[in-house]
């Protein structure tokens, strides 16, 4: 694949992004020995089925568990149970399984094994609500959390304070069992007490924390949350708790691992990769600002490298929703994208969401080139109004440049790659 055709190239680094994150590939090698007890595998997350398919193809003792799932990521497992719920706003059924699960590993033995398969949406499909509370209160939490502009941190710090199941507290449940999570990372900076709301680690935050952040966002949440909030009973299970000392937690992929693999195709391709971070925060149309400043710095200066290249990175942005439109913060990276550009020569850019679902929407992320404002406009759209309404999914459907993967099985946050082929003529001196 060469970077003749933009659009091509930029699908296929995607498509090597992915590739690296695949549980079939990933999991295997990662498997723990067999206990002399039972192997109960459980686990949460958009990766979390194909990561229990590839323990089934691998493992070849006895086991049995329950494993759950976003609606439509679900595949068939012949001894692990697949439960598939809602994301990003919890349900009865991610509710129920993680009851269930619970169930599962309590009354276990320091001869059993707990095999914990996480990964990215873990946080909201393992949602057992805290003795006190329901689950409309955590359902009207979260809304309000995915409006606010919150990073997952502290999303996920006020949901482990919510809950009955996260922040430690599974697999102090499982003790004295050995409890092993695979987890493939959505976060930046892949902390495993931050992935999914760490149910199987010690969890570093506080009732405190938790107050503060939905201070800090002027969310009003429900009065019983309020009062739990208040009342601290209960907290999460912190470093050193002897609960814990049984769990063990391991990174199987993570977004750099991604980064590198698109990296080393564009390599092939006689394009110069520049990794600008795997864990890039911020809110997508500021980012994307940023990241028109280092495109042009390339195409005019030929810095950090020198066209043709393309710019890499990872992490997960944020939207605080203002407008009315179908969006996905991936959708208003671009379109952000395409207006701090301004039509420039020569540069073209993909960001996708690695699980194929651009926040609530069925693309995994869009698509532009140096005619994306121009097409708009002639489409009749008004791309900085679009903007400021939320809806870069409505601008890159009518234009046809969505990308659509369906689930992908897997869930290492957002790629983004910014290709930068021409560099301007030097400036002309004046005599």
């Amino acid at each position: 694949m060469s970077a003749t055709d933009p659009a091509a190239f930029l699908r296929d680094l995607f498509s090597a992004a992915l590739a690296a994150a695949d549980p079939a590939r990933t999991v295997p090698g990662h498997l723990p020995p067999a206990p002399p007890g039972r192997t109960v595998v459980i686990g949460a997350g958009k990766a979390a089925a194909a990561m229990a398919r590839a323990v089934e193809e691998s493992w070849a003792g006895p086991l049995d568990g329950l494993v759950v799932t976003r609606y439509g990521h679900g595949v068939t497992c012949r001894r692990i149970e697949v439960v598939e719920a809602a994301h990003p706003v919890p349900d009865a059924a991610g509710r129920d399984a993680a009851r269930r699960i619970l169930h599962m590993v309590s009354g276990l033995t320091a001869d059993d094994l707990v095999l914990c398969l996480i990964s990215g949406g873990g946080s909201a499909l393992l949602s057992l609500p805290a003795p006190g509370l329901s689950l409309d209160n955590k359902q009207a939490v979260n809304r309000a959390l995915l409006k606010s502009g919150a990073d997952i941190a502290q999303m996920n710090c006020v949901r482990k304070h919510l809950s009955a199941i996260k922040g430690g507290r599974l697999a102090a449940a499982a003790a004295p069992a050995r409890v092993a999570a695979l987890i493939i990372s959505d976060v930046p900076g892949d902390d495993p007490a931050t992935i999914a709301s760490g149910p199987t680690v010690a969890d570093p935050t506080t009732f405190a924390d938790a107050r503060a952040i939905l201070e800090r966002y002027g969310i009003a949440p429900p009065p019983a949350v309020a009062a739990h909030l208040a009342a601290a009973v209960d907290e999460t299970p912190k470093p050193g708790d002897a609960r814990l000392a049984g769990a063990r937690a391991t990174v199987i992929a993570c977004p750099q691992d991604s980064l590198e693999a698109a990296a080393a195709r564009a390599r092939a391709a006689g394009v110069e990769p520049v990794i600008l971070g795997d864990a890039i925060e911020g809110e997508a149309r500021e980012v994307a600002r940023v990241m028109a400043g280092i495109a042009r710095q390339v195409a005019r200066h030929g810095q950090p490298a020198a066209a043709p290249c393309v710019l890499l990175s990872g992490g997960e942005t944020t939207v605080t929703v203002r407008g009315h439109g179908r969006g996905g913060r991936n959708a208003e990276f671009l379109l952000a994208l395409a207006i701090a550009l301004d039509g420039a020569r020569g540069i073209h850019a993909l960001a996708c969401d690695t699980d194929g679902i651009d926040g609530t929407e069925d693309n995994a992320g869009a698509i532009l080139g140096p005619d994306t404002l121009r097409r708009a406009e002639a489409a009749g759209l008004e791309p900085k109004a679009c903007l400021a309404d939320n809806d870069g999914y409505g601008v890159f459907k009518s234009l046809g440049d969505l990308v659509m993967t369906g689930p992908t099985l897997t869930n290492v946050n957002d790629f983004r790659a910014v290709l930068v082929l021409e560099r301007k003529r030097d400036r002309v001196q004046s005599p």
